[in-house]
C-alpha cells in the first residue's frame, strides 16, 4: 500500500473517531434563531422593566409586579430555543445517518446542565436577597461556563462563544442598570453572530 493511501485511510479513522467523540450535529440555524427569540423577549421585558434600572430603589415586592411576566418570558424563549435546537439537531443527524443521542451528547447535555442549574439557583437566591444588579451578569457568566464545559464534546467554536458570555457578564456586573440591553447583547446578538458562522462553516 502507498504510503498516499495509507495517510488517506489514517485521516479517515481520526476522523470517525472525532465523529463519535464529539456531538456534531448542533444547527447553525438554531443559534440564529435563538438569538432572535432573545432579542424578542428582551424588547418585551425592556418595557416592563423600563430598562436601565436604579436597582438602590428597587424592593423584592415591587419586582413582584412583574416577575411573574419576566419569568414567563424567559421560559418562552428557553422552551423555544431548546426545542428548535433539539428539532434542527435531529433533522442534521438524520440528513447525515447519525444518532442524535450517544455517549457525546450526554456528555455535553451534562456539562452544560451543571454550571447552568448552578447559576439557576443562585439567581434565585441573588433575586430572594435583594441583589437584583447581579442577575443579569450571573447568568451571561454561568452560561458562558456552560458552553465552555460542552464545547469539549461538541464544535471547538461553541468555546469562543462561552468566553464572549463571560466577558459580557463581566463588563454587565460594572453597568448593572443596564443588565437588560447586555442580557439582548449576550443571549441574542451573540447566539446571531455565532449562529451565523456555524451555519456558514459547518451547515452548508
Amino acid at each position: 500500500m502507498k504510503e498516499k493511501e495509507i495517510q488517506d485511510e489514517l485521516t479517515s479513522i481520526r476522523s470517525l473517531m472525532e465523529r463519535s467523540a464529539k456531538f456534531i450535529s448542533l444547527s447553525g440555524l438554531a443559534g440564529i434563531l435563538a438569538g432572535i427569540y432573545a432579542l424578542i423577549g428582551a424588547v418585551v421585558a425592556f418595557y416592563l422593566m423600563q430598562s436601565p434600572i436604579d436597582y438602590s430603589s428597587v424592593t423584592f415586592l415591587h419586582l413582584l409586579n412583574v416577575l411573574p411576566a419576566l419569568i414567563s418570558i424567559a421560559l418562552a424563549v428557553l422552551v423555544a430555543s431548546v426545542v428548535t435546537a433539539v428539532y434542527l439537531a435531529y433533522k442534521k443527524a438524520a440528513r447525515r445517518g447519525q444518532s442524535v443521542w450517544g455517549s457525546a451528547s450526554k456528555q455535553l447535555l451534562f456539562y452544560m446542565a451543571v454550571p447552568l442549574l448552578t447559576g439557576g439557583v443562585l439567581m434565585i437566591i441573588f433575586l430572594y436577597r435583594g441583589y437584583f444588579g447581579i442577575v443579569a451578569p450571573t447568568s451571561l457568566i454561568f452560561y458562558g461556563l456552560a458552553l465552555i464545559g460542552a464545547s469539549n464534546f461538541t464544535f471547538s467554536d461553541v468555546k469562543y462563544l462561552g468566553l464572549c458570555e463571560i466577558v459580557m457578564g463581566l463588563i454587565t456586573a460594572l453597568l448593572p442598570g443596564y443588565g437588560l440591553v447586555f442580557w439582548a447583547l449576550g443571549f441574542g446578538v451573540l447566539h446571531i453572530v455565532y449562529g451565523s458562522v456555524m451555519y456558514l462553516k459547518y451547515d452548508r
